[in-house]
């Protein structure tokens, strides 16, 4: 019985030991996954910082405020000379190029000679006209002898007929001559037997720029072949491509701020002249500006970026490095206590002179203004550890 007794006591110690080892390990592994799950939290969310860390790191914070946010409309486009600023030199009756200094580029004023062209139906059109000028003055003179001898009753009819015939075909044969004359630049009222050229002067229609010359000396030009390509940059614009779905914020004289990708600090103030009605396949339309004050550098094809105000709106606004661009989103760091920070995700609208618009809203909520990159680091460093 005694030694039942002692078996039974053995039992019943090596029982109690099991179950204080159990105890004991339930206990720290639910300390330790309590402890892992809290260092988690801390370390996806929060970030607290010693004092040394917080005067290094010169946290400032603030509230949101509500401010007057512009909203704008970025667009893309090129530059562009509108049809009747882009003038094509052709040779009227054809000819061949006798000389020219005209390069791409070269500045011209309206008149000025830019080109001498040679063609030997030159002279012959000239000698035309002269001939038919005389014979002219002799036709007229016919008539009014004829005129004479009717009355007198001592001509025809006939002859008087024909005489007047003879005058009037004079008339519109020297009236065509001096118009081809005058389309190759030769004053026919200054043209005699002494002045008989077989070059004619190419003169500049406008005051522009050359921006192409076709050809080289000894070429010969037909009447539809382009030689020179003017360009007048006095209404050069821009051209804006603008997506339906935005044309009914636009408006005829709204201002654009533009600038090329090469210099985008360069900005150029245009005004919207014209709206189109008509869309492409891309469901897009054109929108041309005008300039306010051309610039030489402008040239035409040039791509061009705008930004066009379309509506100011009062919004919730943060200042720009409030705000900390994080793995694609955004975020700030609210205060939660004294140094402890929790950094919490923002959607945000647009930034305009170094405040940006916060759709999130944050209330009366303490929020960093200052500092914000350095407690990123510290944050990331925890989640580190």
């Amino acid at each position: 019985m005694k030694n039942l007794n002692i078996s039974v006591l053995k039992n019943l110690i090596r029982l109690y030991s099991i179950y204080l080892i159990s105890t004991v390990l339930i206990s720290c592994g639910t300390e330790n996954t309590e402890t892992t799950k809290t260092k988690e939290s801390v370390n996806q969310n929060l970030v607290t910082l010693t004092e040394a860390q917080f005067k290094n790191a010169a946290i400032k914070t603030g509230i949101a405020e509500t401010r007057t946010v512009s909203d704008i409309l970025k667009l893309n486009g090129s530059i562009e000379v509108p049809p009747q600023n882009l003038i094509s030199i052709s040779i009227p009756l054809g000819g061949y190029l006798k000389s020219t200094t005209m390069l791409p580029g070269t500045t011209v004023k309206k008149g000025q000679v830019i080109a001498i062209i040679e063609d030997p139906q030159y002279i012959q059109l000239q000698q035309d006209y002269l001939v038919t000028k005389a014979k002219l003055a002799y036709s007229e003179q016919e008539q009014n002898r004829q005129k004479e001898l009717n009355k007198e009753k001592a001509g025809s009819d006939k002859a008087l007929q024909l005489a007047e015939a003879e005058y009037k075909s004079m008339k519109i044969a020297i009236a065509a001559y001096a118009e081809k004359l005058r389309l190759i630049g030769i004053d026919p009222y200054r043209l005699s037997e002494n002045n008989i050229s077989r070059q004619i002067q190419i003169r500049s229609s406008i005051n522009g720029y050359v921006s192409r010359v076709n050809g080289n000396i000894g070429s010969y030009f037909n009447p539809s072949d382009v030689l020179i390509e003017l360009i007048n940059p006095s209404d050069i614009h821009l051209t804006l491509t603008v997506f339906e779905k935005d044309l009914g914020k636009l408006s005829r004289g709204q201002k654009a701020i533009t600038f090329s990708n090469n210099n985008p600090d360069k900005k150029y103030e245009t005004e919207i002249g014209l709206i189109s009605n008509n869309l492409s396949a891309e469901r897009t339309a054109e929108v041309h500006c005008h300039f306010k004050q051309f610039d030489k550098s402008l040239i035409p094809g040039m791509y061009m970026n705008a930004e066009i105000t379309v509506q100011d709106n009062r919004e919730q606004t943060l200042p720009e490095k409030s705000i900390v661009n994080f793995e694609g989103k955004n975020y700030v760091f609210l205060e939660k206590a004294t140094r402890t920070y929790e950094m919490t995700e923002v959607i945000i609208d647009g930034t305009e002179n170094g405040f940006t618009a916060v759709k999130t809203d944050l209330g009366a909520k303490k929020i960093v203004t200052a500092g914000t990159y350095s407690l990123l680091m510290q944050l990331k460093n925890l989640a580190e550890e």
